[in-house]
Parts: structure tokens; sequence; C-alpha cells
């Protein structure tokens, strides 16, 4: 039973990291964010109606500049082609030439990416045009939004079978103030020896920290629980201190130094800028 509960907290604080992580080829997590649901109808409206437009003043400009000179076959050979040419055409050379960003998407903050958060090519424009025809137009957008509905990043059928996704673009400021050392804290932190953490718990130890004003006191208390007992390895002596304040005086103290490290670190590069930089046998610099 113990051994269940210790599985749910460290899923649960797995979560406030996986979520939104992509790791790219390199090995490197990047926070990402889909685009909700909301978000990408609001953008498919504006580029539905976009591409309705176009094909509209097609139209128009034919009939203008033909008049009832044309018969009956050429003009509906001409509505199915100005057809074609707005619904999918026009949004495949949109997308991979603007690399995945439209008239919608520039309004909500979004582009379309891989899976792998790289640039979409033709062929992953084609398939969304194409699938778009179906589950946009023809469905007045319900297929696309109950598809987007069952799966975390709100894809369509279109994403799905092209394996992208819409990327959140618009960044919310980060406002968040680092938390300062619990004054209980303090002499603790002058001779604590922390290693270095893995870099996935250090992530979730800041996400915790940054999350945790907006959590129940029931998963705040079992969450720092769960990541404490993770650090716990990683630093010596413990402190006698609750759990959560645990968390901030690590996060305190490795700020600390390592903003140290870094002043450190940029004096001493000022010291060899004379070497680095300077002429052999006072060569005048033109």
């Amino acid at each position: 039973m113990k051994e269940t509960s210790r599985l749910s907290d460290r899923s649960d604080a797995d979560d406030l990291a996986r979520d939104d992580e992509l790791v790219t080829g390199e090995a490197v997590a990047l926070d990402v964010r889909p685009a909700s649901v909301i978000l990408r109808a609001a953008g498919s409206i504006i580029d539905t109606i976009a591409y309705a437009a176009l094909y509209l003043l097609i139209l128009l400009a034919f009939f203008v500049a033909f008049g009832q000179s044309v018969d009956a076959a050429l003009s509906q050979a001409v509505v199915i082609a100005a057809l074609v040419f707005s619904l999918l055409i026009v949004p495949v050379l949109v997308e991979t030439l603007t690399q995945g960003r439209s008239l919608g998407k520039l309004a909500i903050g979004a582009r379309i990416v891989r899976d792998d958060g790289g640039a979409i090519s033709l062929r992953h424009a084609f398939i969304r045009a194409l699938t778009g025809v179906l589950e946009i137009v023809m469905t007045v957008g319900g297929l696309a939004a109950t598809v987007a509905l069952l799966n975390g990043r709100s894809k369509r059928l279109g994403d799905l079978m092209a394996g992208t996704y819409s990327q959140h673009e618009r960044v919310p400021r980060n406002r968040a103030v680092a938390r300062p050392l619990p004054e209980p804290l303090v002499a603790w932190s002058q001779t604590v020896d922390i290693a270095r953490l893995p870099d996935r718990l250090s992530r979730r130890v800041a996400q915790y920290l940054r999350q945790s004003a907006h959590l129940t006191s029931l998963t705040r208390e079992r969450l720092a629980q769960a990541l404490a007992a993770e650090v716990t390895p990683f630093v010596s002596p413990l402190p006698d201190a609750p759990a959560e304040f645990f968390l901030i005086g690590v996060a305190a103290v490795r700020r600390e130094r390592e903003y140290t490290a870094l002043l450190l670190e940029r004096e001493r590069l000022a010291r060899l800028a004379p070497v680095l930089t300077g002429l052999p046998h006072g060569f005048p610099n033109r």
C-alpha cells in the first residue's frame, strides 16, 4: 500500500514537468504549450472566412470579366477549380511558405509544427489541408472539434495523420519572484553541501515552487514530501524543517551559489580580456 502511494506521488510530481515537455535530439527538454481547442477553433474560423472570401472574389472577378457569355459547363468548371484552389492549394502554399503559420494562426499566436518541434513541409501541409476539407468544411468543424477534445495536444484528424500539432508561441511573461531562503534555514545554508541535481528533478522542483500557491493544501504537502524524498540523497546535512521549506532552501542555496560562480567567472574573464584581445609587442590595432 505504501509502495502504491509512493508511485502515485511520483506520478503526480512527474506530471508537473511532463505535459508540455519536448525533448530534442540533443536530449534537451523544452517547455512548449499546445494551443487549446478554443484557440484552434478561433484560428480555424478566421482561416475559413479568409479562404471563403478568396473563393467569392475569384468567382466575382470571373463573372464580372466574362458576364453571361460563358456557358454552363465552363461556369461549373470554374466554380470547382476556384473551390479547390481556395480550400486546398492556397492553404497548402500558405502553411508551407510560412512554416506553419496562416492568418488565423497569426491572430491566435500559434504555429503548426511537427511532433518533434520542427517546421512542417509540403507533405504535412497537404495532408492537413486535404483532411481539413472533410473535418472542417464538410462537417462545419464538428469532426475536428471532437477529435481535438479526445487528445492532450488538441490535435485534429489532419494533425494525427500528418504527425503535427498547433504550438502556442505567445508565452506569457514570467513574473514569478524567486522565493527567499526561510529564516530557520539561514544557519543551515552556510554549511550545507548540495550535489548537482539531475536536470529533470531540478525542473520538477522549480515547477512545484512556481505552482504550489495554486495547489490545494493536501496536494501541496504530498508533492512536497515526494520531491523532498528524491532531493534528500543530494543534500547533507538535512535540516529539521518541513518538506516545502526544505525544497525552498535547496533552491535558494543553489541559486545563490550558481550566481556567485557566474560572478567569479565573469571577473576571471575580465582579467584575461587584455591578454586574449591584446596584440603582441604593442602592434597597433588597425
